[in-house]
């Protein structure tokens, strides 16, 4: 079941957010792995950084997932935020 504010989670979260980038950079990686083979020899150093920051931006949307965020989740104790 969705939550009754999805839009706005979507568009306000930083879980959301960072798993975006996440997702930026596993889509980059493969892109860059081909492209600099075409030119130029394969940099490890590159690759293994672009892993390490998808990881990272992993477990940072793990983090914020956990973290209350008052303009999306409202008050504490599980009440919707004021809407308007």
């Amino acid at each position: 079941m969705l939550v009754h504010n999805w839009r706005e989670v979507l568009k306000r979260a930083w879980s959301v957010r960072l798993m975006a980038l996440a997702l930026l950079c596993i889509v980059l990686e493969p892109v860059y792995t081909f492209v600099a083979a075409t030119w130029v020899s394969r940099n490890l150093y590159i690759q293994l950084a672009m892993s390490v920051a998808t990881g990272l931006l992993a477990v940072a949307a793990i983090i914020a997932r956990i973290f209350v965020q008052q303009k999306i989740s409202g008050e504490l104790n599980g009440k919707p935020p004021a809407e308007g």
